[in-house]
C-alpha cells in the first residue's frame, strides 16, 4: 500500500463498473495448463498460521503444484512458513530470495511475479485490495474469510467477484464449513425440507480470547502506529473487522446458508468489552438478532472471554424438526425424519483446496463470491447494530459509507483508528440527504 500502487477504495467503488472487461480470446496461464501435467505456481500472501495452513492444504490438494512466492510484512513470518512447509513438502517449496516480498505492497509484487494461483490470508482489512489486484491480474484465488471489514471494502470486493465471473476465474472462499462432509449433508436435508420451514436459528461462538492485546508498555520505542497495529491486527477493527466479523462469521455463514443465502431484512444487536485493554478498539462479546422474511428471527451470540463456558452450536428449528450441530460428534435431526450423520468426515480445509485445484485442472470454474460476500456483509451488519445500538436494515447496510481502512498508509505512518464504539453514541454512517437543488437536477435529467 505504498503511494505507487495503493488503491483509493472510494475511487474504486465509483469507477469499477466502467472498468474494461477482459476479451474472450485471452487465456490465463493456469487455464492453459489445466489439461496438462505442468506445474502450477502458487503464491501465498500472509504467512502466519492460517496462511501457512492454507499453503499446506493447497500442496496436499494439488499433485503438481509448488509454492514459489511469498508475501508478508515480516521476513521472519516468511522464513517460518517456508521452514514449516518444507518439513512436509521438501521438494515443493521453492521460494527463491527474489520471490520473498516484504512490506505493505508485497502482495502486488507477488501477484506480478508469474504465479498462477494466489492464496490470500493477510489481515482482513487488506483483503478487498488484494482480491481486486489478484482478479485484475487474472489469477485463480483462495480467499480466506472474512472478505471485507466495512461496506466500502464490501463493494470493492463484490466488484472484483463480478469481474472474476467475467474472466472465468476460480474463487474458493475460506468459509470452510461449506465444504464439511457432514455439514453439507445436514444443510442439504434442511434446505430439502426435512425439518419443514425454518422457524428460528440460535447460533453461538463462545470461546476465549484469540490474540490478546499486549500492554502499551510493550510497544518498542520508535515503532510506528501502523506497524504496532498490523502486528496486533486482531485488536483493531480496521484490520480484523472485530471478533464477530473475523471469527464468529463462520456461524453467521451457517445461518445465511440455512436461510437459502438470502439477505436478512434487518438486525438489532448488543455488545461491548469486558476485558480491559490499553489499546485496540474491538468488543469481546456480541449478540445480533437478525430478522428474515416471514418473521424468522436468527440469533447469533459470540464471546471471547477467558474463564467462561465454551459453547459453539447451531440449533436450527423448523416446523417439523430440529437440526443440531455442535452437540456431540455429528450433526443430527430430531423429528419425523430423524437423522444423524454417520459417514466419513473428511478434512474440510483439505476439501476446499481440492475443489479449487480440481476445477483449475479440469478447466472448470468455481466462484464462491456471491455467498462469501453476503455472509461477510451480514457479519458486518451484526457488528454495526451492536456498535450503534440501532436497528439496521439491509438497504441501509448497502448504502452505508463506512470506510475503516485508511488509504495509502505506509509502514512508518502515524494513524489513529476509530475509538472504542459506544452504543447510543457511535453513529451508523449513511450518505448525506440530497439537497433540494440536487433533487431538481435529477428530475431534469430523468
Amino acid at each position: 500500500m505504498t503511494d505507487s500502487n495503493a488503491l483509493n477504495r472510494r475511487h474504486f467503488v465509483q469507477t469499477a463498473s466502467s472498468a474494461a472487461i477482459i476479451t474472450a480470446a485471452t487465456k490465463l496461464r493456469a487455464q492453459q495448463k489445466a489439461d496438462s501435467n505442468e506445474t502450477l505456481r502458487i503464491g501465498l500472501v500472509g504467512c502466519g498460521g492460517r496462511g501457512t495452513g492454507a499453503a499446506s492444504q493447497a500442496l496436499g490438494a494439488e499433485y503438481n503444484g509448488k509454492i514459489v512466492a511469498m508475501a508478508d510484512v515480516d521476513e521472519k513470518q516468511i522464513e517460518g512458513s517456508i521452514a514449516s512447509l518444507s518439513q512436509k513438502f521438501p521438494d515443493r517449496v521453492d521460494v527463491k530470495a527474489d520471490k520473498k516480498f516484504i512490506g505493505l505492497d508485497a502482495y502486488q509484487k507477488l501477484i506480478d511475479s508469474g504465479v498462477d494461483v494466489v492464496l490470500l490470508a493477510s489481515p482482513p482489512g487488506f483483503r478487498p485490495l488484494h482480491l481486486q489486484a489478484a482478479v485484475e491480474a487474472g489469477k485463480h484465488i483462495f480467499c480466506e474469510k472474512p472478505m471485507a471489514v466495512d461496506t466500502i471494502g464490501y463493494h470493492m470486493a463484490m466488484a472484483a467477484v463480478e469481474k472474476a465471473k467475467q474472466k472465468k476465474l476460480n474463487i474458493v472462499a475460506g468459509f470452510c464449513w461449506r465444504y464439511s462432509t457432514s455439514r453439507l449433508e445436514a444443510f442439504n436435508r434442511v434446505l430439502g425440507g426435512d425439518i419443514g420451514k425454518i422457524t428460528s436459528i440460535y447460533a453461538t461462538y463462545h470461546t476465549g480470547p484469540v490474540k490478546p492485546m499486549p500492554p502499551a508498555s510493550g510497544r518498542p520505542a520508535g515503532m510506528s502506529d501502523v506497524e504496532w497495529q498490523v502486528r496486533n491486527w486482531y485488536n483493531f477493527s480496521w484490520l480484523s473487522g472485530d471478533s464477530l466479523v473475523e471469527q464468529a462469521v463462520h456461524s453467521v455463514d451457517k445461518i445465511v446458508w440455512a436461510m437459502g443465502d438470502k439477505a436478512p431484512l434487518n438486525c438489532i444487536g448488543t455488545g461491548g468489552r469486558q476485558i480491559k485493554a490499553e489499546d485496540g478498539n474491538i468488543f469481546d462479546h456480541f449478540h445480533a438478532a437478525y430478522e428474515w422474511e416471514n418473521g424468522v428471527i436468527c440469533n447469533m451470540a459470540s464471546r471471547q472471554i477467558k474463564g467462561c463456558q465454551g459453547h459453539n452450536q447451531d440449533i436450527i428449528r423448523g416446523e417439523k424438526g430440529v437440526l443440531t450441530i455442535g452437540k456431540g460428534g455429528a450433526p443430527f435431526i430430531d423429528g419425523p425424519k430423524r437423522w444423524r450423520f454417520r459417514g466419513e468426515e473428511k478434512n474440510m480445509y483439505d476439501l476446499e483446496h481440492e475443489a479449487l485445484f480440481n476445477a483449475i485442472r479440469k478447466g472448470e470454474v468455481i466462484n464462491n463470491g456471491d455467498r462469501m460476500m453476503l455472509s461477510t456483509l451480514v457479519g458486518i451488519m451484526g457488528r454495526e447494530a451492536a456498535y450503534t445500538g440501532q436497528l439496521i436494515t439491509w438497504e441501509q447496510m448497502l448504502a452505508c459509507t463506512q470506510d475503516l481502512a485508511p488509504d495509502n498508509l505506509k509502514w512508518s505512518d502515524s494513524f489513529t483508528p476509530t475509538p472504542m464504539p459506544m452504543p447510543g453514541v457511535t453513529k451508523f454512517l449513511l450518505p448525506a440527504p440530497a439537497k433540494p437543488e440536487d433533487q431538481g437536477k435529477d428530475k431534469k435529467k430523468a
